[in-house]
């Protein structure tokens, strides 16, 4: 007691000195953990302080102030040997070497309830411990702490009471529990250390259904577990109803259990130590039934499913259908539907049940046989116009056919068969839509294929054919229904010549001439094809055109020879005409042969000739016309004209169409030619003495001759020949000359002096002059008289040879 007065006399006397001395307080203090016993606090460093004095003083108790002191260099401490559960007024005193108070600060704060301490401890799980202990005074809640012996693990689990537990601990482990008070300043110190052990885990169960009416429970082996203890209990029955086992081994299977029956398997583990630890309790279903009574029926429509009926089962969450066409379906009701089925099929199906152990054994096989397929393959023929067929390949699980047949124009037909074709009266020129269906027990198959089939296009009529022109023909007719375009042909021989139109008309040109066509009009669409059944036309083409060989002029200019080529039939006519140019003279012929003669055609004229053919059917294109020239006229008059001995000169009148001449003088001892453009013409080398032949040959300018012959020329009689003078007496002359035949002359003798005549006697030889003058030079021309054509009665016959005598002895003489 007199302790607890001395320390409060102590504090007394403080509160007065600071009061005395007027202390500022101005150190910053706190206090940072608190116990039932001490209380650690922390101060601000007070300049020039040597010490530092904390004391804590009890503020609503008796109890004696209990005081730590520290040096100038701390700032912070604690203070011990405190009552649990009591406010203290804290206080830190800055002090110098002399013990005087340089500064303080003061706070109230409580200390922590008492320590608790722990009755027992226990585990009822294997990852918890449960703590008992005495509650103390002041505490609000508590602090479980549990540690394992070697320091590995450790935690703390707040709790309002006793007792607690400490939870996510290991299974069957060794740990050292302790409690802690709490209140609004802290926590208490631990209680002493009890050792507790957690209990084994339960095990950890597999479970499956394998078979209906069984269950197998497996789990991994625990080394810590000695026995385990395995029950089973089916839902909804009470306890009699149980199954227990115990066993060593990680497995345990249940048999007879009802199929599709839930049940409750618990399991616990014994320790080595004897205890049991956990038990886990897991419910599991045994798998279910199989279904029974099971139906089925294939849906009439184009959906092609098929319905299957069965009987639940109990247990069961879901049922799977599957077929042996590899289909299937699920339901949770007693009935599915597979679909789309596949056509023509012969299959079975099975159902099984399933729930969350697993399948059933499947349902027993119920067979079914699917609707039909259509024909993989159908076709319309048209083996005959007017009759039509379908046909289509033959088809699985069939007991008949139907094949239908609309017309475009709406008409309608079907008929119904085993077989795999079907007749139907078909209109040229019409559209047919045709499908087939196949019938069994199980239905109507889907549609086949559609066909589209167009019959041949009926023929035209009132067909007419036109020659046009001398190679094409013009053909028109009506038009036929149906019919997307026309071919027309014209057959003759090897040679098809197409036209291909929509109109129904058609021209074909570029045929044979003189040639004999069978026309056919074969109406056509893309998709019906062509009708090669309508009739044939015959008709025939203009005669061809004959080609000219040669035109040939005959020995008489007035008649010309046609040859040119006969490429027609032997009943052909043909005809040559020659026409003039600018002339108006026409001239023609007819002949069935290859030849044609043109008579009478004028001399000196051009002509244009031609040749056609002509038929019944009609004449054909003009010939290449080829020029014809006929011989140029012959002069009307020809005259010569002897200019000297052997020199003749040539004239003659114009003559129509010759451009030059060739005249020619022919004898027996010779002929004289003249090549000339002139109408006259000068001819030499003439024979004295000689008749001559008189022909002139008149050329056109393309060499077309006209030979004319006129009135024979008799050349006049020689000149003498050798003539002489011979001076004679009394200034007289003899000139003398040799004759070819008795004629008749006249003698000029030309001097220089004078000129002398001397005419002698009839058919003399020798003429005498009398009375020449001395010293002339004479020159002596001899005539022969003419018979004709000369204008003097006399014509000059020897110039050249001329002889000179001098007549100038004729003085001496005399």
């Amino acid at each position: 007691m007199g302790s607890i007065y001395l320390k409060v006399l102590k504090l007394v006397l403080l509160f007065s000195v600071s009061e005395i001395f007027a202390i500022p307080n101005d150190i910053s203090f706190s206090v940072i953990q608190v116990t039932s016993k001490s209380m650690s606090v922390r101060w601000s460093h007070y300049s020039g302080a040597s010490s530092y004095k904390v004391t804590a003083t009890p503020v609503n108790s008796l109890g004696s102030s209990v005081f730590a002191q520290f040096s100038g260099n701390t700032v912070m401490g604690s203070v011990n040997s405190l009552f649990p559960n009591t406010v203290y007024n804290m206080q830190v005193e800055a002090m110098d070497n002399l013990g005087h108070v340089l500064g303080s600060a003061a706070l109230d704060m409580s200390t922590a309830p008492p320590v608790p301490t722990i009755n027992q401890a226990y585990s009822k799980q294997s990852d918890s411990m449960t703590v008992e202990f005495n509650e103390v005074p002041g505490a609000s809640s508590y602090i479980l702490r549990a540690e394992s012996p070697v320091g590995d693990f450790f935690l703390e689990t707040p709790v309002a009471g006793s007792p607690g537990t400490v939870q996510q601990l290991s299974p069957y482990t060794d740990y050292n529990l302790s409690v802690m008070s709490v209140n609004s300043a802290g926590r208490s110190q631990p209680s002493l250390d009890v050792q507790g052990k957690t209990g084994v885990a339960s095990p950890r169960l597999m479970l499956t259904s394998p078979t209906n009416d069984s269950i197998l429970v497996t789990w991994p082996l625990d080394q810590h577990i000695a026995l385990y203890t395995i029950t089973l209990i089916t839902q909804g029955s009470n306890s009699n109803t149980t199954l227990t086992f115990n066993t060593t081994d990680p497995f345990m299977t249940f048999s007879n259990l009802e199929p599709g029956t839930t049940y409750c398997i618990k399991a616990k583990g014994l320790a080595l130590d004897g205890l049991y630890g956990d038990e886990i309790s897991v419910w599991q279903i045994t798998r279910p039934p199989s279904p029974v009574d099971i139906q089925v029926s294939v849906n009439q429509g184009r959906s092609g499913g098929l319905t299957v009926y069965w009987q639940l089962v109990h247990g069961a969450d879901v049922y799977i259908v599957r077929a042996t066409s590899g289909q299937n379906c699920s339901a949770s009701e007693t009935t599915c539907i597979i679909s789309p089925l596949l056509c023509g099929q012969n299959h079975s199906v099975t159902v099984t049940a399933v729930n969350s152990a697993g399948p059933s054994n499947p349902s027993g096989p119920e067979n079914f046989m699917t609707f039909p397929c259509p024909p993989d393959h159908t076709w319309i023929e048209e083996p005959a116009a007017g009759s039509c067929m379908v046909g289509w390949t033959e088809t699985a699980l069939v007991d008949y056919y139907t094949a239908f047949i609309k017309r475009d124009d709406g008409v309608e037909d079907f008929c119904n068969t085993t077989d795999t074709i079907c007749h139907f009266q078909c209109l040229c020129g019409y559209a047919y839509l045709s499908t087939v269906f196949a019938y069994n027990e199980a239905g109507t198959s889907p549609p086949g294929e559609l066909l589209n089939y167009t019959t041949i296009p009926c023929c035209p009529e009132a067909i007419t054919i036109a020659l046009v022109s001398t190679e094409t023909l013009e053909i028109t007719w009506s038009p036929v229904r149906g019919v997307e375009f026309y071919e027309t042909t014209a057959v003759e021989t090897a040679d098809v010549v197409h036209c291909k139109d929509t109109s129904p008309v058609c021209a074909l040109s570029d045929l044979r001439c003189n040639g004999l066509y069978q026309v056919v009009v074969t109406p056509c669409s893309e998709i019906g094809g062509c009708n090669h059944t309508c009739k044939a036309f015959t008709h025939e083409t203009d005669p061809c055109s004959p080609t000219i060989l040669s035109v040939t002029q005959n020995n008489s200019s007035s008649n010309v020879s046609v040859l040119y080529t006969a490429p027609n039939t032997p009943n052909t006519t043909y005809t040559i005409t020659a026409v003039g140019v600018g002339i108006t003279d026409t001239h023609t012929c007819q002949s069935n042969s290859t030849s044609c003669q043109l008579t009478h055609l004028p001399c000196g004229a051009t002509y244009d000739v031609t040749a056609y053919a002509s038929t019944a059917v009609g004449q054909s294109l003009p010939s290449f016309s080829v020029p014809l020239e006929t011989g140029p006229c012959c002069p009307t008059s020809l005259t010569v004209n002897q200019v000297t001995q052997a020199m003749t000169n040539v004239t003659w009148s114009n003559a129509l169409g010759a451009s030059t001449y060739v005249t020619s003088l022919t004898s027996s001892l010779g002929h004289a030619r003249c090549h000339t453009m002139d109408t006259h013409c000068l001819m030499g080398c003439i024979t004295c003495g000689t008749n001559y032949s008189v022909s002139l040959e008149a050329f056109s300018r393309t060499g077309h001759m006209s030979e004319c012959s006129y009135h024979g020329f008799s050349s006049s009689s020689c000149c003498p020949s050798n003539v002489k003078l011979y001076r004679m007496a009394n200034s007289s002359v003899r000139i003398f000359w040799r004759s070819t035949g008795p004629q008749t002359h006249t003698v000029d003798v030309m001097g220089t002096v004078s000129n002398y005549t001397c005419v002698p006697a009839p058919l003399s030889s020798f003429c005498d002059l009398a009375d020449i003058m001395c010293e002339d030079l004479l020159r002596v021309l001899l005539w022969k008289r003419c018979r004709t054509g000369c204008l003097s009665g006399k014509e000059k016959c020897y110039l050249e040879a001329t002889q000179l005598l001098s007549m100038s002895a004729c003085q001496q003489k005399s």
